[in-house]
């Protein structure tokens, strides 16, 4: 079950790392004057080779199905950093690839149907994501040899009860929960309603204020006699914020003016700050350390990949300016 829950962790740490964990970073941007920075109108350029990996050669047009597949349809709105982030990952998946196909990792006819099949479940037709139809199928059968290949690897990783607890007992601030309140309120849309019920509330006990709640409020929360759930500091309105953490337990606040109108505010229970046993914090402490060496590993190994193939890229044959960050091998 561990085995499961690794390789499960694994694969969600690599879809954020070579997917989402890109666009984080790369994010839809109008270049300067309007100018597209990729020039999709540029079909000269739309064969030249601008990857090679031993036999292999991949152009513009391979990059374009990429792009599609991260950015959507709109990806030629990507500022020119973002794109050259995305070209050095490009370069990254296709290294990948190449080992992959290396140690003959290949996809059964059943693996490639359900993938299919979850892609089409899934919505990508909103506005950061192309159509399925859209999209080109080898290019994204090619991340699934890819996501299989990584899998493999890490079999290797692991992470240890005793890692767990030093983590644990060396980071122990991080698992200390702040003090919390379980509130509830009545919210109306005038003031003089508002201080009528006050005066109805102020000095009645807890059953009195729920019916009232689901009588009068006009907040969501309503209907459960007005009950809003457990705060800490910060997740609510300041103004709220400052009444609510003022009060005792089953105290009532005074009239509170926001946006939403004018809310009586009731102070359930107050939790006062505590640690969160280890037992509580293991599961959350062993997925950060697997997902931290999971990070480390793909580093390293696309790094020890990039040392022993024969691969050369060639920026000037894209259809944008590359944007450098550091060294890399090119014509």
């Amino acid at each position: 079950m561990e085995h499961l829950i690794l390789k499960r962790c694994f694969r969600t740490s690599l879809i954020l790392g070579l997917v989402f964990g890109l666009f984080v970073s790369c994010e839809k941007q109008v270049p300067e004057e309007g100018v597209p920075a990729y020039k999709t109108d540029a079909p000269e350029k739309r064969n030249s080779v601008i990857l090679k990996i031993g036999d292999s050669s991949y152009s513009n047009s391979d990059f374009e199905k990429y792009l599609l597949s991260i950015a959507g349809q709109e990806y030629s709105d990507l500022t020119l950093s973002s794109l050259s982030r995305l070209f050095d990952d490009f370069v990254d998946e296709k290294i990948l690839l190449q080992a992959a196909k290396a140690q003959n990792i290949s996809l059964t006819v059943e693996e490639q149907k359900n993938y299919l099949a979850k892609l089409t479940r899934e919505s990508w037709s909103n506005e950061k994501k192309s159509p399925l139809d859209d999209l080109d199928y080898n290019t994204l059968l090619e991340k699934l040899v890819i996501e299989k290949y990584l899998s493999q690897q890490a079999d290797r990783i692991d992470v240890t009860d005793e890692e767990v607890e030093g983590y644990y007992e060396t980071h122990k601030r991080e698992f200390l929960r702040p003090e919390r309140v379980r509130v509830s309120q009545i919210l109306l849309q005038t003031e003089d309603k508002a201080v009528e019920i006050l005066e109805r509330v102020k000095n009645s006990d807890e059953g009195v204020f729920r019916e009232i709640a689901q009588k009068e409020s006009q907040g969501v929360e309503a209907t459960k006699g007005g009950m809003m759930g457990l705060f800490e500091m910060g997740q609510l309105p300041s103004e709220m914020e400052k009444v609510i953490f003022s009060l005792k337990a089953g105290e009532i606040s005074p009239v509170v003016e926001s946006s939403y109108g004018y809310h009586i505010f009731r102070l359930d229970e107050k939790l006062e700050p505590e640690l969160v046993p280890e037992d509580s914090a293991f599961p959350e402490i062993k997925i950060k350390i697997l997902n931290q060496r999971i990070k480390q590993f793909l580093s390293e190994h696309i790094a020890n990949l990039k040392s022993r193939w024969d691969w050369r890229t060639y920026p000037s044959h894209l259809s944008f300016s590359y944007q450098r960050i550091e060294h890399e091998e090119s014509e």
